[in-house]
């Protein structure tokens, strides 16, 4: 009896040995990551190479054979690939024993000095295994510059310009605190990246190039330069208040400027000053239930330029909204639509709506919208809208407004429109019927920070020179 156990335990051992030595081939085979995004978090700031490690584990109780593991970016990527002593940019038919593992170390040289180089340098490592794929994702650090991970202000904060930010994660200005940002700074944006307003947000830019504060993504290379939606906008929250945005350009972004709330009377939460909010892929200003006021402001080429949705208090002074279709949007929306009601987080918001437009344009092309601005009113709540000398592309005049002195379906004269080139300067031209045809409004410089006459100026954001 001994004996005949013996031998089955013995057997049991050769089967259970032999199968730790066969190859598991069934698509139904698991693999293990240590993590599955390798990050290197140091700020370069001359040229150097670090290292990092990524295991790879076989919780199988067979051999695994990984066919390929693979450096998506090859030999042209800022990272290299070291995998169980072996480097180059792809290793094959690599074995791991059963509950076993093996290292891939993953190293990253940049010179920061590199023209073009992104902020954040990404790549990934792929491992193939039985039919099925699966990545690694690996990021480092680009340019030298102030790298914020979901970091939140809590009290007030004045930022500089000496070395752009880079928003990771998100930027939170809580209730009660205050963020002041100077002229010439330039914060670029992660894809995750959203700034979420619940207290105050100051933007101190200038007229020129260099003074003006940018925010856009952190995808500084062609062609996701140019991609609208490339991070998810500025939000301005139910207790935020104060805001002043001065010579800001919001770019790229999914919703630019986003407004909350229910308006505090007749001071707007936002006042928006001199700034360029362009190729938003869903809104450019989207105002629920909110307050907002905008001067000398250019919004272009966005999903919705300006949608204003249940009820709120309105400004805009001196505006131009325009919208053509491009390469990467179509212009289906109207470049306004103002209404008492809207859905947001499927919710039904409704309100009191109060919004007034002065000495602005309203304009599209290329699309295939008839009526450029829209206005809806649904409930019994107060409801006034007007608009005075303003310039439109309308043939349906809405009918829940008041205006005067309206320019009705006569082309702007931009100076430059070329579609297939993103080249846009909305500057008017000589000729233009918007030239003169303003009202008083006390607006006295226009977007460039031009001065602009008291009696007459021009309609839009540019007077002309």
């Amino acid at each position: 009896m001994k004996k005949r156990l013996l031998l089955l335990l013995i057997f049991a051992a050769l089967v259970f040995a032999c199968r730790k030595n066969s190859f598991i081939t069934s698509r139904n085979a698991q693999i293990g990551f240590s993590a599955d995004t390798v990050w290197f978090d140091t700020v370069f700031v001359s040229t150097g190479s670090i290292t990092q490690q990524v295991k790879i584990y076989n919780p199988n109780n067979q051999k695994l054979r990984l066919s390929t593991v693979k450096l998506m970016g090859g030999a042209q990527s800022y990272f290299r690939i070291n995998v169980d002593g072996s480097p180059g940019p792809e290793q094959d038919n690599i074995d791991i024993d059963a509950g076993d593992s093996l290292y891939i170390f993953v190293s990253v040289e940049i010179d920061p000095q590199t023209s073009n180089l992104p902020f954040v340098v990404q790549d990934s490592i792929q491992v193939a295994f039985n039919g099925n794929t699966q990545y690694i994702q690996l990021e480092a650090y680009g340019e030298n510059a102030r790298f914020l991970n979901n970091t939140v202000i809590t009290g007030n904060t004045v930022w500089d310009n000496t070395l752009p930010y880079v928003i990771l994660g998100s930027l939170q200005v809580n209730a009660n605190a205050q963020l002041t940002i100077p002229a010439g700074c330039k914060i670029y944006f992660h894809a995750n990246a959203p700034l979420l307003v619940s207290g105050t947000l100051l933007v101190n830019g200038g007229p020129y190039d260099s003074t003006r504060v940018y925010f856009q993504s952190d995808r500084l290379d062609p062609p996701y330069n140019s991609y609208p939606g490339s991070w998810p906008g500025i939000y301005f929250q139910s207790t935020s208040a104060g805001n002043d945005l001065k010579y800001a350009v919001i770019q790229n972004a999914d919703q630019s400027i986003v407004v909350e709330a229910p308006p505090a009377g007749t001071v707007p939460k936002v006042l928006l000053e001199q700034c360029i909010i362009n190729n938003s892929s869903e809104a450019g200003i989207l105002g629920i239930q909110g307050s907002l006021q905008a001067n000398n402001c250019l919004i272009s080429n966005s999903g919705n330029n300006i949608e204003l949705g249940g009820g709120g208090y309105y400004v805009f002074l001196q505006c131009t909204s325009a919208a053509y279709s491009n390469l990467y949007l179509t212009h289906t929306q109207p470049v306004l639509s103002v209404a008492d009601e809207i859905e947001y987080d499927s919710t039904l918001v409704t309100g009191n709506m109060q919004a007034n437009f002065e000495n602005c344009i309203f304009w599209g092309a290329n699309g295939s919208v008839t009526d450029e601005v829209v206005v809806s009113k649904q409930t019994t709540d107060n409801f006034s809208v007007n608009f005075s000398n303003c310039l439109w592309k309308v043939q349906d005049v809405p009918a829940p407004i008041t205006s005067s002195a309206i320019i009705a379906n006569q082309d702007p004269l931009f100076d430059s429109i070329n579609n297939s080139t993103l080249y846009y300067n909305f500057h008017l031209q000589t000729g233009s019927p918007a030239l003169g045809a303003g009202m008083s409004a006390g607006i006295l410089i226009d977007l460039d920070g031009n001065p602009r006459p008291a009696t007459n100026p021009d309609l839009g954001c540019y007077q002309h020179q």
